[in-house]
């Protein structure tokens, strides 16, 4: 980790840490670096705004100051390109649209140096173009799903049947043997049923909320593998 980097996990340790905080010594071990590093790091974030308090002697140590106004939330050059890449990688994730927007967001809060240095760093990783992008039909999938409401679609299945005008409650996306897929409640068949996302042909928003369902009851127990995505 460059000392940049280095800055910034600090603080964001000193941030998921507070009130508490961390001797130089933990610090230290954490980063993998010496105490009089770390000093000298605290000092430079200190002297540039972040206001870190720090207590000599025995149990002292170093806590942000929560009665004072943070500085924005700032992010490293492998953070920004590793969302890059993620957005790169799947271009017909669900979501994807609001990720390009995040992303977006988050190289506006980094300061020009940082900028160049995941421009630099995202120089030089590499994917090759597979033409996936999320359509105009994706993303009314998508809306349905975030806002819990009736979509109503058409559908090829993979003996290309085609199936018109089917009303579904969207229940999540999951991906699979390299596909992304809708499972959903089907109101013409009364039960749970998956979509491939690639084959439905048109999708239809409406405004008809429905109670959510239990997605083990549905289609029961998911495989030891699978997992939703975790936030934390």
């Amino acid at each position: 980790m460059n000392r940049t980097d280095r800055l910034y996990a600090i603080v964001e340790e000193l941030r998921r840490t507070s009130p508490a905080g961390r001797t130089a010594a933990q610090l230290a071990t954490h980063f993998e670096v010496t105490a009089r590093t770390i000093k000298r790091d605290v000092s430079a974030l200190q002297q540039s705004g972040v206001p870190i308090w720090a207590t000599a002697g025995p149990g002292g140590g170093y806590a942000l100051d929560t009665g004072a106004t943070l500085p924005p939330l700032t992010f490293s050059a492998g953070e920004a390109t590793a969302i890059a890449l993620a957005l790169a990688a799947q271009p017909d994730q669900p979501y994807a649209l609001e990720g390009r927007s995040a992303l977006t967001k988050l190289l506006g809060a980094m300061t020009p140096a940082a900028r160049e240095s995941a421009a630099a760093l995202g120089a030089r990783v590499w994917l090759r173009d597979e033409g996936a992008e999320r359509s105009s039909t994706a993303r009314a999938l998508d809306e349905a799903l975030r806002d819990g409401v009736v979509v109503i679609i058409d559908y090829v299945d993979r003996e290309g049947n085609e199936t018109e005008r089917r009303p579904v409650e969207p229940m999540t996306f999951a991906r699979t043997r390299g596909h992304w897929f809708l499972l959903a409640w089907c109101r013409k068949r009364r039960g749970g049923r998956s979509f491939r996302l690639d084959r439905i042909t048109a999708a239809q928003v409406t405004t008809q909320r429905f109670e959510a369902r239990d997605l083990g009851e549905v289609f029961g127990p998911p495989p030891d593998d699978a997992h939703p995505v975790d936030l934390g």
